[in-house]
Parts: C-alpha cells; structure tokens; sequence
C-alpha cells in the first residue's frame, strides 16, 4: 500500500481489526520512510446485480443512492446511524444472495420499504409516498391502514406511534 503523505510503497501493517457489521478489515499502517500513520479499509468486492431501472435502461446498482434514499427517510428520526448502516447491510446480503445479474428498481424500493417498516412508521410513510408518488391525501390514508393492520405487536411497541399521536391530536 503507498503511503498517502509521501508516495513510498514500504509500510507496515501495524494493527487489523474487523470494522462495521464485520465485512470490513480496518487496518492502521506506518510509513517506512516518513513514519507517518494511516488507516485503510479492506472490503470483498462484491458483484452486485444491474438494476433495470423503470424506463428500461440498465445501470450498476449505487449504494450511495441506497444510502441516500434511507437516510432522507429518516432525517429527524429517532434511528441511528448504525440502525441504517444494519438495514443496508441486509439489502446488500439479499441482493447479493439473488442468482440473477439483474433486478429491478421496484424490487430494491421493496426491500428498502420492508426495512422501513420494521425502523420507523414515519420513515416508512415517508419513503413510500415519494415511491409509490402519491398523488392525494387518500393515498397517505390508505398506507397508514394498510401499515396499521400489517404490523407485528413487537414492532408496533418498539417504535414512536405515528397512529396514536394522531389519534390524540383530534
């Protein structure tokens, strides 16, 4: 590995460690010849399938576009930042575990919105009405009550009730 501060290609692995959900290897490395310390991350690169977009055009599949959708789900939310990195981690594993080269954009909105549900309501409500694009406050209303009468007890208890607080507003 070259040295990011002066180019020389001699440096040590002092110290590797698993980083993340434990598919990554954090490695802190010195410079031979400057002394300088740096960290790397080493990650199995991963052939994850095409993603057949709606217009039909086919493109690499973005983690970064993953990563953004959940994460402007869950602006002002009670989820942390490890709860979203697990929930990406879950949609990468099912991604990779499809025997297929290919898989459409509607099929990855599915799993986002599935993780979703399980996270947070709001979130999920969130995510879905710019999904599915919505048009009216009917559509809002009918995912509302389909996610009320599709929710686990375990999960309806470990969330923020969306339902109830509106409940208590009327």
């Amino acid at each position: 590995m070259r040295c990011p501060y002066c180019g020389a290609q001699d440096t040590k692995v002092m110290d590797s460690r698993l980083s993340g959900d434990g598919d990554q290897v954090r490695r802190r490395r010195r410079c031979g010849a400057c002394g300088e310390r740096f960290t790397t991350y080493e990650a199995a690169e991963l052939n994850l399938p095409r993603v057949i977009k709606r217009d039909g055009t086919r493109v690499p599949f973005d983690g970064r576009k993953l990563r953004t959708g959940l994460m402007r789900a869950v602006e002002k939310r009670p989820i942390s930042t490890e709860q979203v990195e697990a929930a990406i981690a879950r949609i990468h594993r099912q991604l990779l575990g499809t025997a297929e080269g290919e898989i459409s954009a509607r099929k990855i909105g599915e799993l986002v919105m599935e993780e979703l549900r399980g996270l947070d309501q709001v979130a999920y409500v969130r995510f879905a009405s710019v999904y599915r694009k919505f048009e009216d406050v009917a559509a809002f209303r009918e995912e509302i009550e389909r996610l009320e009468r599709h929710q686990a007890p375990e999960v309806r208890r470990a969330q923020l009730d969306l339902l109830d607080a509106l409940d208590k507003e009327s």
